[in-house]
């Protein structure tokens, strides 16, 4: 991992950086209270967003990058290119294994993962 300054991100990654952090804010963590967006980039150009459902019991719980990926899958993309991962934490949390594996089971081979800590 590379921690980066601001500007040393290009506009389009910062946009999409921004996505994620639009998104972040519609998630719904009442429990752990932590809030996290997530936005793709596919192999087409198209994006795709999503965030964090908690539910009580936690195992039904949808994390920010799953979501993101079944939104691509869902509109008939099937790779990933560029993903921003923001969420509100004093450090960038790398993806959980569930979310990784999901993750390289649709990664282009150069997949490039944004972390972003607010």
């Amino acid at each position: 991992m590379k921690n980066l300054n601001v500007n040393e991100i290009d506009s389009d990654i910062f946009s999409l950086i921004e996505k994620s952090i639009e998104v972040m804010e519609k998630a719904y963590a009442p429990y752990s209270k932590f809030k996290v967006g997530a936005a793709l980039i596919d192999s087409s150009g198209g994006i795709h967003t999503g965030c964090n459902i908690e539910s009580c019991d936690y195992t039904l719980t949808s994390h920010a990058e799953m979501v993101a990926v079944d939104s691509m899958v869902k509109s008939g993309e099937r790779k990933i290119n560029i993903i921003a991962i923001s969420m509100i934490s004093e450090n960038v949390s790398i993806p959980c294994g569930l979310c990784r594996q999901k993750l390289a089971e649709f990664a282009s081979d150069d997949l490039l993962i944004y972390g972003v800590a607010l």
